[in-house]
């Protein structure tokens, strides 16, 4: 048997004359940037995210990066952030001069230390300078599971930080029944094709209940222009287009009933591993009491971990390592003084922990072969 990490092809042919019909309609308008599917899209984002605006960019990486803007982080602005995420949460912070500081994780859910981050908070407001400000808060809900935001959200009020949620990886998770990217003041989605809301190609969306925030968003992703030609900010280059948006309204309203499944072959995972019975060597995800996971990725942390994944691609298994290095220790933040040990969890984690493929077309069977071949790995 051979089981892939992922398989859009599946999902495809489910929706694929509703969306063969409206890219038809879209070609015989030849209407392709920021028309009346992008529009629709950014509505009905709003209205799943329970947001009051929501503004459709070209990229997960370019809604951070416009948040950032939006909340006026520049040259030498020092922005707290996880080390344990993809690059692009920390690229963009530096790919404005501004320095990213990075706080460890929980060792349970990888995502931000509340506790940690207080204490990084309480040492850099006492180190403040002129030259240097503290700018903003930028937790990443990792793995389909939101970050323990309240105490996150109470810091931020305390110190008067911008909190900027990375979201890619969590449209529709919920903590204490809120939904991701409604938490903080921005929400930053990706609709990278594998996402649980993938597209045909790159997008993004960012999320927020302040109106002056959202058109700034708005105006900073078409080069700071309002009206055209008149500019009041130095922006980018940033809109989502007709035909993502078209296929990606199609697949929202799908979103749901993929999301049970996922949760669905969550638990069937849960219940699998647990009857395998060797716990000692397999650490299953664990879910927050309040917290809705959406399961972007189901994450396990495992003894002999390239071994295993060794193991398991010859066998016909599709696995992954989200992340191999965590950012503190890449080569291109080296000049931020990092060096091996000063955040322990992340590093232990990204020696150990394995993705297992789950998306809502993968059978119980599929799942019964991984957790078998799991089992005699370790045998």
């Amino acid at each position: 048997m051979k089981v892939s990490l992922l398989n859009l092809k599946l999902q495809y042919q489910s929706i694929r004359e509703e969306v063969l019909r409206e890219i038809e309609k879209l070609c015989d308008k030849q209407s392709f940037i920021l028309g009346e599917n992008v529009a629709g899209l950014e509505n009905e984002i709003a209205q799943y995210c329970h947001t009051k605006y929501a503004i459709g960019v070209a990229s997960g990486t370019d809604a951070i990066l416009l948040a950032l803007l939006a909340a006026d982080v520049g040259p030498g602005d020092k922005v707290v952030t996880t080390p344990y995420t993809f690059f692009a949460t920390a690229g963009s912070i530096a790919r404005l001069n501004a320095i990213p500081v990075f706080v460890d994780i929980e060792p349970d859910t990888f995502n931000i230390d509340p506790n940690k981050l207080e204490d990084c908070l309480k040492k850099l407001a006492a180190r403040h300078s002129s030259r240097t400000t503290l700018k903003a808060i930028l937790p990443v809900h990792l793995y389909g599971q939101c970050a323990e935001m309240e105490p996150i959200l109470k810091l931020s009020k305390k110190y008067r930080l911008t909190v900027i949620e990375d979201a890619a990886q969590t449209i529709g998770a919920e903590y204490k029944g809120k939904r991701a990217g409604s938490l903080g003041d921005f929400g930053c989605f990706s609709f990278y094709p594998s996402k649980n809301l993938g597209g045909f190609g790159d997008g993004g969306m960012v999320t927020t209940n302040n109106e002056r925030l959202a058109e700034k968003v708005r105006i900073l992703r078409v080069h700071g222009s309002k009206p055209k030609y008149y500019h009041k900010f130095v922006g980018i280059k940033s809109r989502l287009d007709e035909l993502q948006a078209a296929v990606l309204r199609i697949k929202l309203r799908h979103l749901e009933t993929w999301t049970r499944k996922r949760q669905e072959k969550a638990e069937t995972y849960n219940f699998l591993f647990k009857e395998a019975g060797f716990s000692e060597a397999v650490t299953l995800p664990v879910t927050m009491p309040e917290n809705r996971h959406v399961f972007n990725q189901y994450v396990i942390r495992v003894k002999k971990r390239d071994n295993l994944r060794e193991y398991l691609a010859k066998e016909g298994i599709g696995t992954e390592i989200y992340y191999p290095v965590p950012l503190h220790l890449q080569e291109c933040f080296r000049y931020l003084g990092y060096k091996r040990r000063d955040l322990p969890v992340s590093e232990k984690a990204a020696k150990e922990t394995l993705a297992l493929p789950i998306y809502p077309e993968l059978t119980s069977e599929e799942q019964e072969y991984v957790v078998n071949k799991i089992a005699e790995f370790y045998r």
